[in-house]
């Protein structure tokens, strides 16, 4: 007797498309959160029962009883519309353009030259390294984090940022400061790389696409991390033992206290170091498009709030106070 093949579970469904997709295991994990706890909030009801009415009382939900931010109200609103568009074919995103919250427009936080030098040169060790790269290239924490070895080309002072935010590769300027900390940086993984290899080593983690399409390429030198996690860890998708990039917490309490150091009464995180990287450019004279393209900004209005924090530290208003000294 032939058993009939159980048809998948909604969550289930949803990773796998989102797995199909090449999304990371982080956007995986966030979608399926906020899908379970948007159809637990409507008591199991099943999505394809619901609709626009039961996705804005759960936003509001959030907003109202849980007092989220803006930020993370959108990206409960992109989980549930991937569910509705992607898994249950079902798009309504037309009838939702009124519900995405509006950010706050806040000027960002940015440090002047003299105190990032002071919070690097508090700094020591690998996040030292990841966070001269967040202000000498403008990195994300995480773009920085996943680089693999072939994407720095140290003679040519490039890096080559893969599947950055909007799934867009680009390329940014490597300082030139950088390629001998970097050269031994990468002595110090192919160290650890032949090490693991002697030991059975199973690989790193890599973008699920790539693993199914190039099976080998997890052992494969090329595509290494420059900045490694000290310990192997079990992949949560395949449950086998890789080694996966440093953590982000290591570097964002490396800044954190480097920033106490130093004295720094501003909030810095590894973001900041990102914003000072655009003022300071545009302090230089830089084109505005240019920053755009290293930092990878899709829209230039994005780009744009940096020209605001320039015209606000430049000196080109006299205060009537220091007229009357």
């Amino acid at each position: 007797m032939t058993v009939p093949s159980r048809k998948p579970r909604l969550l289930d469904r949803v990773r796998e498309v989102v797995r199909r997709k090449g999304y990371s295991y982080r956007t995986e994990k966030a979608y399926v959160g906020w899908i379970r706890r948007f159809i637990l909030f409507h008591n199991k009801r099943h999505p394809l029962e619901m609709g626009p009415r039961e996705i804005e009382a759960f936003l509001t939900h959030l907003a109202v009883d849980l007092n989220v931010s803006p930020s993370t109200q959108n990206q409960a609103l992109q989980a549930i519309l991937f569910l509705y568009r992607e898994v249950l074919n079902q798009p309504i995103a037309e009838r939702l353009h009124y519900l995405y919250a509006k950010r706050p427009q806040r000027l960002p936080v940015v440090l002047t030259r003299e105190e990032a030098r002071r919070v690097l040169n508090a700094m020591s060790g690998t996040p030292k390294l990841v966070a001269q790269l967040l202000y000498g290239s403008g990195l994300r924490l995480m773009e920085a984090l996943r680089l693999r070895v072939q994407d720095l080309d140290l003679e040519r002072l490039q890096i080559l940022v893969r599947d950055g935010k909007g799934f867009k590769d680009r390329v940014t300027l490597l300082p030139r400061t950088l390629t001998e900390p970097l050269r031994r940086q990468l002595d110090h993984v192919r160290v650890l790389y032949e090490r693991d290899l002697r030991e059975g080593y199973a690989g790193v983690s890599l973008p699920y696409a790539i693993a199914r399409k190039y099976p080998n390429a997890a052992r494969e030198w090329s595509w290494q991390y420059v900045f490694p996690a000290p310990r192997l860890s079990r992949d949560p998708r395949t449950g086998r033992r890789l080694r996966h990039h440093l953590h982000e917490s290591a570097v964002q309490r490396a800044v954190r206290r480097a920033a106490r150091t130093a004295g720094i009464a501003k909030r810095v995180t590894p973001h900041t170091f990102r914003h000072s990287f655009a003022t300071h450019l545009l302090e230089d004279g830089y084109d505005i498009r240019t920053v755009q393209e290293l930092l990878g900004h899709k829209d230039l209005r994005t780009t744009m709030v940096y020209t605001h924090v320039v015209q606000a530290t430049a000196q080109r208003v006299r205060s009537p106070l220091d007229g009357i000294g």
